[in-house]
């Protein structure tokens, strides 16, 4: 028991840098490729240019023996990069250091067959009109 009291505490503790505060995530019912599609056709539709696709879950399995690892992280997994020049210079004109935070992502992941479309939490401020749009990007997608 009082093991279990302390991981909560320490979880507790590590507050905003801890994992489940890290990113908003939503489950797909359907295919990876038809997250990845849905998700695409969301960011395009909202008028933005995708910049980037990373395929981390590609990554990842290919390096997981030359790091050491054996274990399967994700079936796949993709990050699409992009920005939006309007919310940009508008959270940056609030706060220049906001360029920390671009270019935005939205990944889709897929562990073990449950497929998942999720996004970076952002902080406090500003920056939540970034999470606005991708909260609406990754609904769109979802419907």
């Amino acid at each position: 028991m009082k093991r279990y009291f302390l991981a909560a505490l320490l979880a507790i503790a590590a507050g905003p840098g801890a994992a489940a505060d890290q990113a908003v995530t939503y489950p797909f019912d359907g295919s990876f490729e038809d997250a990845t599609f849905a998700v695409e056709n969301a960011i395009v539709g909202q008028g933005l240019v995708i910049d980037y696709v990373s395929h981390t879950g590609e990554m990842l399995n290919r390096t997981a023996a030359d790091v050491g690892s054996t274990q399967k992280l994700f079936e796949e997994a993709d990050i699409f990069l992009f920005c939006s020049a309007q919310i940009s210079r508008q959270v940056m004109e609030a706060d220049p250091m906001n360029i920390a935070h671009c270019p935005y992502g939205i990944f889709v992941a897929d562990q073990a067959g449950e497929v998942m479309i999720g996004y970076r939490a952002y902080p406090e401020g500003p920056m939540q009109d970034v999470q606005a749009l991708l909260e609406g990007i990754v609904k769109d997608a979802l419907n």
